[in-house]
Formats: C-alpha cells, structure tokens, sequence
C-alpha cells in the first residue's frame, strides 16, 4: 500500500461515463515517541504557546519569558496618554461601582466589609501586571462570596469565632494554588467539564439564593435562618412578618431597589444611560447613609454597617491553616471556590475578548488568578475573580488595557485610608438591594428556554443545577451540574449515533435517509455512518446496533420481497479514532456477516484509524479491495449499474 496522497487508481464504466475510483492508501508509520509528542503536544500545547521561542537566542528568550509571565511588559511598550484617558475613566467608574458593592458582598461571605475592599485593593493590581484580558474587572464576586460563606459556615457556624477568618484565608490560598497549578500544567481544559447549560442553572440558582438570603436585610428582620435552601428562608422570613419586619427599613430597602433595578433597565434600553447604572450603587449609599444620619433611623430599628477598619490590608501569611484540623477543608473549600472562580473568570474574559477580537490566553489567565489569590491570601484578601457587572462597566466606559484595574485599585485605596468612616451609617437594607439588583442579571431565561429547544439534555442538566442549588445548597447544586455534565459525555461516547445513509437524487452524495427523505437506498446494499470514535466503551454497542440495522433492513426488505442485503458499507469519516477493543468488535462484525453471506465494506477511514486497522491486519482479514476513499466509490465497485448525474 502506498501513502495518502498517493494511492492507487482504478476505474469504472457508468453509461458513458468512467469513474475514477482512488484506493484509500496506508500512511506511514510513526515511531512510539513522536506519536507521544504529538499526543502531548495536542493536548497541551495547541495553542502553540512556545512557538516564538524557537531559535531565538538566550537574552529574547529571556524577555519574551518575562512578557509571557507578564503581559504588561508587552502591550506597555505602545501605550499612550490617549489610551490613559480611556482607562482612567473607566477605572474611576468601575471603582465607584465595586466600593458599595465590595461592602455588600462582604456580607455574603460573612466577613466584615474591609476584606472585601482590601481584595479589591490587591487583586486588581496584580491582575493589571499579569492578566492577559483587556476589559476584566477584578474583584470579589457575589456567586463565590456566597459559595465561600456557605461553605465555610458548614465547618465554623460561628462567624464572629477568629478561626472562621483564618479559613477564609485559607480557602482563598487554595484557591489560589488551584488556580495556578491547572495554568502551570495546562490542565485548563477541565474546567470545559462545567458545561454552558449546568453553568447557566448554577447561576441563576445562586442567583436566586442570594436574593433570598438579602430578606433578612431588606426586611429588618433581626432572627434569620442560617440555611440557604427556599423552604427554610422563605418560611423564617415570613414567620416573623406579624412583628419581626422593620418598616423603616422596608420602606428604605425597596425605594432603593427600585431605582437601582430602574437604572439598570435604562442602561440596557440605551447604552448612553450606563454611566447611570455604575454610579447608582454608590449613589443609593451616599443617599441612604445621608438620610439614616439626619433621622437618626437606626435608633428607630434600621441595622446599619456601624464600622468599617480603616488603613491598607495587613499581613495574614501567619493565620493561614497549613497544619491541625482545618487543613483538609480549606484545601476543599479553596478548590471548589477556586474552579468556580476561574469558570467565572474565564467565561467573561472570552466573551469580552470575542467583542473585541482580540486572543485570550485561557493559561495565562489562571496563572494571574492564581498569583491574584495566593497574594491575596497572604494580604488579608478572600477569593476574587472576574466580575460580570464591573466588567461591563469597564467596557462601556472604554477602557484600553488593564491600567482600568490599576486606577480601580488606588481608588479604593484612597477610599480604605480616607472614607471608610463615613460608611458607618449605611444602612444594611441598601446594601442588600445593590445584591439583589446585582444578580438579578444572573437569572438568564432566554438561556434556559434555548436549551430547551436545542437540547433537551442540556436543559436537564441546567435545571438540575438549579434546582439543587435553591432546593439544597450551593454545593449540592454545584455536585449536581457536574454530575449531569458527566452523565451526558458518557452517554454520548457508549451510545453514539449510527445513520442509515441513501444517495440523494442526481448526485454521487450519500446522507442520513432520515434528514433527506428523498435519499434512496441502493438495493442489495446496507450503508452505516458510525457518528463517533470507536473505543472499549462503545465498541460492542456500534457493532449490536449495525447487526440490528441489517436485521431490521433484512426484515424490511424481505416483506417487500426485495433483494436481500448483500454488502454492509460502512462510512467511517466520522470516527476519528479507534482502540483494540474497536477493532476486536469489528473482527466480530465481520465473523456474523460471514455467516449471513453479508461481505464488510469501509468507506473512507482517517489517517489514525486506517494507521490501526493496517496495524492490527484487519484491512488483510477484509480484503483490502473492499477498503474505499468515498462511498459512492465502493457503491460503483459493488453495487448496481447507477447512473451519474
């Protein structure tokens, strides 16, 4: 046999017409260790990351392993004062976006509002450096903030206890260590394991769940459920309606939901409003703080924040857990809350990069997150990430580069040693409402109702997620859409699709009969499109399933008193790869046509796979005559006289 690209030729007359059937030829045979290159190479490498290394000398290799850690060093050599103008602009913005809700999301986590601000002190700056998107916001997120509050409460009910903060740190160094191992190792593609669908219900789950949990603060109820779950939060708020409701903080808490949610909705009906919807948060504090000061509403049952540390982050490094009883969960939580992050992270970063068309190094960007975190943890910081809502803002705003993150970070900066102080009389109803109007976009119904009409598995797993996450708790939900997710890779790889193929008229191209009907099948022949790889998990289902083909085709034809089914043609484009366990169920296959008088013939294997079946002698057990470039080449070889169009 000759190579690809090389093969033999023959030919056949039709009408007055000669068809030029080519021979599938065998490729040549590689050596174990360059099939292993290859293999990693593919897996790790695709996006050829090394590439500009090769033959350059040491001093450029030097640099470019330094823009590659660093990024900024790269797009830093043409920045300009034009492109300053956009991103201090947009940094002022987003910071005065991430303030009121960095003390809002502190709440979720269960942490006093200053670790929420110090993380949005810390992480954005590093980010800036080692970050490869142009438009990423980072900071604290409310989905992680809960997940981690939710998480860490299960192992300290006593938030107020010491310890439960120096888990948080904890968790947040794992994190961060996961974060960086998977883009070292270029292990990214895990976390493609969190599908879209499973995403889409965890998210709004979540959603939903942070809404409910904000009922204590919009409500003024003073005894509130520990639990997250709708049952336990609904009926603990409505229980204490007859005397535990506060209607002065209702009263605060809806007139500023109102108008956050208003602006929001202006911003997305006209995107000259969106300056609005960044500064509303800030401006709902302000107002609401001004107006519990001047009526002195706390005295009168509001709750308000009371007191916010002032001065930059101190050092934690000695008040993480590397030893005793709360390792092992830190390490848990931290890798949990790490891989959400990160998807979180990854997820807008590619969507605001596709806006823009620009390349988003998916690596790089969880070796910053990582550092981001890891930093963190040892700077009284809890898990950051990318945020949705700031990001948004960073891009309406017209940022350039990461210097918006720079810009953002001295803000809150200056807001840590000048202001904080002056938050003391926010009220706890505001708050809960700039987390409401903040992840009400998170409930994503156009999502759900296109899996539904897409895939109807995808919406199982969408609804799975979110079920559990509102149902139980955000872990729950998490382990549910992983789960499905899973589900749904091993029934799609044990039981793949076959097709019964026909030749479509006045063509020589033969398709699924089902998706064109008027494709006619070629009479004493059974055509099969296996739709997948062949390995040990599927490899005795494909071949069960075309026996009963030609059983069911037999039968068929038999009633109709057609010729029986002489050859069984199957097209093989579609099967990229094939194991030990394939080729042994095709070895069957043919042993159970043998004795129907049914001859195999393959269409069109790929490189990989007609490199194995070579390997294995199977092309010498069939035949090699009965091996064919295309379909219609082995139809014109052994079918009936057709004519060509």
């Amino acid at each position: 046999m000759e190579e690809i690209g090389s093969s033999k030729a023959s030919s056949h007359m039709h009408g007055d017409q000669t068809l030029y059937i080519h021979k599938v030829g065998a490729p040549p045979k590689k050596k174990l260790v360059n099939e292993i290159k290859e293999a990693v190479k593919d897996t790790f490498f695709s996006d050829l990351s090394l590439r500009h290394f090769k033959d350059q000398p040491g001093s450029r290799k030097l640099v470019l392993g330094l823009q590659a850690v660093f990024p900024i060093l790269e797009w830093g050599r043409d920045y300009s004062f034009h492109k300053f103008k956009g991103d201090l602009v947009s940094g002022i913005t987003i910071a005065s976006l991430c303030i009121p809700q960095d003390i809002a999301y502190a709440k979720l986590a269960n942490l006093d509002p200053q670790y929420a601000l110090y993380s949005s002190f810390v992480a954005p700056l590093v980010y800036a450096f080692m970050g490869s998107s142009r438009d990423i916001a980072i900071g604290p997120v409310a989905v992680v903030s809960l997940l981690l509050g939710s998480m860490l409460t299960d192992e300290i009910s006593d938030y107020k206890n010491h310890d439960y903060l120096r888990l948080a740190f904890t968790a947040t160094f794992f994190a961060g260590i996961t974060q960086m191992a998977l883009g070292i190792f270029r292990l990214g593609f895990l976390v493609d394991f969190l599908s879209h669908a499973a995403i889409v219900g965890f998210m709004a789950g979540a959603a939903i769940t942070i809404s409910l949990q904000q009922l204590k603060g919009l409500f003024g109820i003073v005894n509130f459920t520990k639990k997250t779950d709708i049952v336990s939060v609904l009926s603990s708020a409505f229980s204490q309606a007859q005397h535990g409701w506060n209607w002065q903080t209702i009263l605060i808490g809806v007139s500023f939901l109102t108008f956050l949610l208003a602006s929001k909705h202006m911003a997305k009906k006209n995107k000259k409003f969106f300056w609005l919807s960044a500064t509303a948060p800030l401006i709902s504090v302000v107002l609401s703080t001004f107006f519990v000061y001047i009526t002195h509403a706390d005295k009168n049952g509001v709750s308000i924040v009371r007191h916010i540390k002032k001065g930059v982050n101190p050092i934690s490094a000695n008040e993480i857990f590397f030893s005793g009883k709360y390792l092992g969960p830190g390490f848990r939580i931290g890798v949990v809350s790490g891989v959400i992050a990160l998807t979180e992270a990854i997820a807008i970063g590619r969507t605001f990069a596709a806006m823009k068309d620009y390349s988003l190094d998916g690596n790089k960007e969880m070796v910053a997150l990582g550092t981001i975190n890891i930093i963190g943890s040892l700077t009284s910081c809890y898990v950051a990430t990318g945020s949705f809502s700031r990001s948004a803002v960073n891009f309406m705003a017209g940022c350039n580069t990461a210097v918006s993150n720079i810009v953002m970070s001295i803000v809150v900066l200056l807001a840590l040693e000048l202001i904080t102080p002056l938050f003391k009389y926010t009220p706890i109803a505001v708050l809960s409402s700039i987390i409401i109007a903040a992840v009400a976009g998170l409930v994503d119904i156009e999502a759900a109702v296109l899996l539904w009409k897409v895939d109807k598995f995808d919406f199982v797993a969408c609804m799975g997620a979110f079920l559990g996450v509102i149902f139980k708790n955000v872990e729950i939900g998490l382990l549910i859409a992983v789960v499905i997710s899973f589900a749904k890779i091993l029934l799609q790889v044990t039981r793949p699709r076959t097709a019964v193929l026909g030749r479509v008229p006045e063509t020589s191209v033969y398709r699924n009969i089902q998706q064109y009907p008027e494709a006619t099948q070629v009479p004493g022949m059974l055509i099969i499109r296996v739709d997948s790889a062949i390995y040990f998990s599927n490899s005795n289902y494909i071949k069960e399933r075309i026996l009963r083909w030609l059983t069911d085709e037999d039968a068929k034809k038999k009633e109709n008193k057609l010729p029986r089914t002489e050859y069984l043609i199957v097209e093989m484009s579609p099967v990229t790869d094939i194991d030990t366990s394939g080729i042994r169920a095709f070895e069957e296959l043919h042993k159970s046509l043998q004795k129907r008088e049914v001859k195999l013939v393959l269409a069109n294997p790929v490189t990989v796979v007609m490199e194995k079946l070579h390997a294995s002698k199977f092309t010498y057990l069939i035949g090699e005559d009965k091996i064919f470039l295309t379909v219609a080449d082995a139809v014109a070889t052994f079918g009936p006289n057709i004519e060509l169009p």
